[in-house]
């Protein structure tokens, strides 16, 4: 009833029926929650056995209380079957992954999220995330999924529609952007919020450090087990450096600014020597975001050795600057104003906070964040490749799908070696094309987003 004690009797039995879907609701998620209330214990499963997701689960068997693995997934059968013997060894008493629950191929993913588990970590490379998380939600899982979420703005769009649809299954996710859950971080941008630096007139992110590894194609690959195994070195299924590795600083700007850029301009390409092995993907980007208020954010990212190396977050305001990534601000005289604490491991408080969300019944959905610094840095892809000023929106609305639609060892995933070179085309700026035209972009606004884009 209103505080006025005018409700209508239409407000009233809106009302009533809205209380009563929320009694039924509230039976359901009882019931869900019941078995790992009961027993105290959670029971995982992981889709994606590669260095992060073992790394996931390694943080998640070492919360408190009793956890448990029970199903194992990816895609490739040497790799989930020797990583789960190495997970008994590694985590004695805390793995009972029998063969029947070790899966592999593209479904295996169905095979973990059928299982008996009330959790599952997804740490499959990026480009499959929205698949995984839409399928994951609808089996009524608590999640943990690693970021980049998506590889493109479609899939970030799936991932925003199964958020919500997790919100409505009191659902708890968790995204593998742990600089929120790291105590310094925590504290600074809590500084910068209640107005200790004054108003931010810039940003400045970077990731800027060399190449990581590289797979070398064997003779007896077809192209997609290729690409799968390099993933990296593939934008259809990594995003690029810029969305897998630096999402991490922009999202510490999105967090600091309470929200994504409104725009992107920027410029990248390739400059180091590069073959096959290198894939498609830039190996430098420099970006200037726009926020809605006009405060502006300088981002750059590259895989250049013996050029300065720098991984940190910086805000500069009118009273004084903070280099969020050390816990230090400072006045404009360099006084230091301001130092935060270090706090614990922030892969290991991430699952911890998780956890123990689950256990409490606590409302807890990172996707949404998770989803928009994604988006920034796919943003920031779409400008670098194309040379063009991109709106976040047209972006996330109207931006190409480039991640596939069939999948099969013998399927087309896309980009593919030249006859003679071997080398895979890269994106030209001034040519390459990320979004339709304006003209196009127009008539799509009259209408809802074409979600196969």
């Amino acid at each position: 009833m209103s505080e006025t004690n005018t409700s209508s009797r239409r407000d009233f039995l809106k009302t009533s029926a809205i209380v009563a879907g929320a009694a039924v609701t509230a039976n359901l998620v009882a019931e869900r929650m019941a078995h790992a209330a009961g027993s105290d214990q959670i029971k995982i499963g992981i889709i994606g056995t590669g260095g992060r997701g073992s790394g996931a689960l390694g943080q998640a068997l070492h919360t408190s209380n009793s956890v448990q693995l029970v199903a194992a997934a990816d895609a490739f059968e040497d790799n989930v079957q020797s990583k789960v013997n190495g997970y008994k060894k590694s985590h004695p008493g805390q793995v009972s992954v029998d063969d029947k629950h070790i899966f592999h191929g593209f479904d295996a993913y169905k095979g973990v999220l059928d299982s008996n588990i009330d959790l599952v970590i997804l740490s499959t490379p990026p480009g499959f995330r929205p698949m995984h998380f839409e399928a994951a939600v609808a089996a009524g899982k608590n999640i943990f999924m690693e970021k980049p979420v998506s590889s493109d703005g479609p899939g970030v769009r799936r991932v925003l529609a199964a958020a919500k649809e997790a919100d409505k299954k009191n659902l708890k996710v968790a995204v593998g952007l742990q600089r929120h859950h790291q105590q310094a971080y925590i504290e600074t941008i809590k500084q910068i919020h209640d107005g200790l630096i004054g108003d931010i007139i810039l940003l400045r992110m970077y990731w800027n450090g060399t190449r990581p590894w590289v797979r070398p194609r064997k003779p007896d690959q077809t192209e997609m087990e290729f690409q799968m195994r390099n993933w990296y070195y593939f934008t259809w299924i990594c995003g690029d450096h810029i969305v897998e590795q630096h999402i991490h600083n922009l999202d510490v700007a999105n967090w600091v600014m309470k929200g994504p850029p409104a725009t992107a301009q920027g410029a990248g390409g390739r400059q180091l020597p590069f073959g096959p092995n290198q894939g498609e993907i830039f190996d430098h980007h420099m970006l200037e975001y726009t926020y809605p208020n006009g405060t502006k954010m300088l981002s750059m990212c590259r895989h250049q050795p013996g050029t300065w190396m720098s991984v940190s977050e910086h805000a500069h305001g009118t009273k004084g600057t903070a280099d969020l990534s050390a816990g230090v601000i400072k006045d404009h005289d360099g006084k230091v104003i301001f130092k935060a604490n270090k706090g614990g491991d922030p892969y290991q408080v991430e699952h911890d906070d998780l956890f123990a969300a689950i256990r409490d019944n606590k409302p807890y959905n990172e996707a949404y964040y998770g989803a928009s610094s994604t988006m920034t840095a796919i943003l920031g892809r779409m400008a670098t490749y194309s040379g063009k000023e991109i709106a976040y929106q047209d972006a996330l609305d109207y931006g190409y799908q480039i991640f596939p639609t069939k999948f099969a060892w013998d399927a087309d995933p896309g980009p593919k070696p030249d006859k003679d070179t071997g080398l895979y085309p890269c994106a030209m700026p001034g040519v390459t094309k990320v979004l339709p035209d304006a003209k196009e972009i127009e008539k799509l606004r009259k209408g809802p987003p074409n979600p196969g884009l």
